[in-house]
């Protein structure tokens, strides 16, 4: 098992940390205080220049689209390789959408490339490899409990050669954004099938009749624009019967295979933002003094940044072996190790950047500081993809499965 970082990986990394560093960084502010001129949902004429300043020298540089692992279309690099990669993303808020490495096109973007036709190749991923558009992924939903997938109740009905989708979805991340063509609709389509071959992943675009933005939806109070979390209403919308992706009923299947590299590319982003939260809170405590002493020499706080470093590389470790797992044995023998990370990775991010507020003081919790905007992210990845409580339950039963085959 080797999980080191490549030969051939090496230097892509030390590009994007250089590019990260000296690029992305700089504006990575300026662009969130954009924000608050205008109506928040539209990009200024500043963040678009930001944005494609960013992407037009990413794509000169040729670092863009490390993302797609085993794809003629990308690197071609390992799960383990582009773990390295996504972690420096971690590092900077418009990081990853300088490389077009964001979620959740990336998993938009692997869904068409693995699973769909040739023409939903040409009109939706071709645009998205290129950063034109950008996507979302229409799941979760108000009224059930959405951690259980089969409970989605959005119908989706063949009539004359269209499908008719009537539903409700929350939390639509990336939604909110006015670049957002295309939706990835999870659909009930096939209620009479067994309990994981009813539902169906459907393209839907923005601008169809019938599609409506209710509202964007909070997290922690704050709007998360211009990316957004959006609550969506689909009242008798019309899409061509082949914007079904794979096939009618087989939405499970797609699902399975997007959320396994999904998720490891969300847990090394989160490691990324723990690295940055400790390196500010490292910083913090010897440029800082009270009553006379560094405050990393006070309150234990040796103890918080020791245990910050070890949580870290040991989160780090696991989250490289379960791709190795991925690259070796494939996304369905890994379904164990990515819960395990999908569990422990946002939870040590979240204790290194909470003990990184609190070395900031009152700091920590401004707009000066990035530590509050990743504390949001890191809690929302508890929720996101599965929570916590479902993934325990999947280690648990695979912890469990061979002593269960004793009694029998």
């Amino acid at each position: 098992m080797n999980l080191g970082m490549s030969d051939r990986v090496r230097p892509l990394v030390e590009a994007v940390r250089e590019f990260i560093t000296e690029k992305v960084v700089p504006v990575d502010h300026e662009f969130l205080a954009e924000v608050n001129k205008g109506d928040r949902w539209t990009l200024t004429e500043r963040q678009k220049e930001i944005l494609n300043d960013l992407k037009a020298q990413a794509k000169s540089e040729g670092l863009w689209n490390f993302w797609l692992t085993d794809s003629e279309r990308g690197y071609g690099l390992s799960t383990v390789e582009y773990a390295y990669l996504a972690e420096e993303t971690g590092r900077a808020h418009l990081a990853a959408e300088a490389f077009n490495c964001s979620a959740p096109d990336t998993g938009n973007m692997e869904v068409l490339e693995r699973y769909g036709s040739e023409e939903q190749k040409e009109e939706w991923l071709e645009p998205l490899l290129n950063g034109e558009i950008r996507s979302a992924f229409a799941m979760s939903e108000p009224d059930v409990a959405s951690s259980d997938a089969t409970n989605i109740s959005t119908r989706g009905e063949l009539q004359d050669g269209e499908w008719l989708i009537n539903g409700e979805k929350t939390y639509i991340s990336g939604a909110g954004d006015e670049r957002c063509s295309i939706l990835i609709v999870m659909a009930r389509t096939n209620p009479d099938n067994p309990r994981h071959q009813q539902h169906s992943q459907i393209l839907v675009p923005m601008d169809t009749p019938g599609v409506e933005v209710i509202r964007g939806m909070d997290v922690f109070s704050m709007d998360d624009a211009p990316h957004g979390h959006m609550h969506m209403k689909f009242t008798d919308v019309r899409v061509p019967e082949d914007n079904v992706i794979l096939g009618p009923g087989r939405g499970f299947e797609i699902s399975q295979g997007r959320l396994g590299p999904g998720r490891v590319h969300h847990c090394m982003r989160a490691i990324g933002m723990a690295e940055k939260a400790l390196q500010l809170m490292c910083r913090r405590s010897v440029r800082r003094t009270a009553f006379g002493r560094p405050l990393a020499k006070l309150g234990g706080n040796y103890d918080v940044i020791a245990n910050a470093r070890m949580n870290i590389d040991m989160a780090r470790l696991l989250t490289l072996q379960t791709a190795w797992v991925i690259d070796t044995k494939g996304v369905e023998e890994a379904h164990w190790w990515i819960s395990k990370i999908k569990t422990v990775v946002p939870n040590v991010a979240l204790k290194v950047i909470d003990d990184s507020i609190q070395m900031h003081g009152a700091a920590g919790l401004s707009q000066d500081f990035p530590l509050a905007a990743m504390y949001m992210a890191a809690r929302t990845l508890r929720l996101a993809d599965g929570p916590d409580a479902v993934h325990r339950m999947v280690v648990a039963r695979g912890e469990l499965k061979p002593y269960v085959r004793e009694l029998k």
